[in-house]
């Protein structure tokens, strides 16, 4: 803030403190006491537009004495109450930016950096607002990408390029078996729990038995068990498969019998 900004905030306090109003009565007090709170501010702003942040509204909340606090019963607003309100919305807003792809060349790491750091800097001072990336995506948008992205990374049939599959098999033995099984069209057993060691789905199956599983090794192909059950839910699916397809059977027609005489 400069010293028009601060002449402006302290005419505010003023009107909600006679303290600081007796204060601001003398031209030379005055003078010294716009000049101490516009060195203290100088890098809080006045007003922010879109983040909500107001100084005025920060002098006023001193006033309001919330959360049990009774400082404005002893003394007047200073300038550390409202960088106490400043900091926390700083760092709201710290949180909020998403740092923008630099203009720099990416070959100047100096330049980039430089470029980096003043845009954050620029943020943190408040004079300008945070580059939000995630809030180019309404409500919507947001919920079918967390879709999306919950998937990735994981089970078998994830998405990964051909090639760095290839190029990681032989340091993934078991996941490329199981890739490998569910390429071929084999069930796959990992998708189920193992019942033998208690490995839970999309776990390799562990070795040997201790109590709470610690030091236990993992196998690199999993137990029969698991295999048996993956291929008895396989049938299941493929029998209600079977089922759903077939069309429903004619209703036969029954003959209505009826008995001679009048019903009392």
């Amino acid at each position: 803030m400069i010293d028009n900004h601060i002449a402006a905030l302290l005419a505010f306090a003023g009107r909600l403190d006679s303290r600081v109003r007796r204060a601001l009565a003398d031209p030379q007090q005055s003078a010294r006491t716009i000049a101490d709170w516009t060195a203290a501010l100088a890098d809080v702003p006045a007003t922010l537009t879109g983040t909500g942040w107001d100084a005025s509204q920060a002098v006023r909340r001193y006033y309001e004495q919330r959360a049990g606090d009774r400082s404005a019963q002893f003394r007047p607003v200073e300038p550390h109450d409202v960088l106490a309100a400043w900091a926390p919305h700083r760092a709201e807003l710290m949180n909020r930016h998403t740092d923008p792809v630099p203009a720099a060349d990416p070959d100047n790491p100096q330049a980039w950096r430089e470029e980096l750091l003043g845009t954050r800097s620029a943020v943190a001072h408040g004079h300008t607002p945070p580059a939000q990336y995630r809030a180019e995506i309404n409500h919507g948008g947001q919920k079918r990408l967390a879709a999306l992205m919950s998937g990735v990374g994981h089970g078998p049939r994830r998405y990964m390029p051909a090639e760095v599959a290839e190029q990681l098999a032989q340091f993934r033995p078991t996941r490329a078996a199981r890739e490998a099984a569910v390429a071929a069209g084999q069930p796959d057993a990992y998708a189920h729990k193992c019942s033998w060691c208690d490995a839970a789905p999309d776990e390799p199956c562990r070795t040997g038995y201790r109590r709470n599983g610690k030091g236990r090794g993992h196998r690199s192909t999993p137990h029969p068990c698991r295999i048996d059950a993956a291929v008895r839910a396989e049938d299941e699916h493929n029998r209600l498969a079977h089922l759903m397809t077939q069309p429903p059977a004619p209703r036969e027609t029954r003959a209505h019998h009826t008995t001679g005489g009048q019903h009392r």
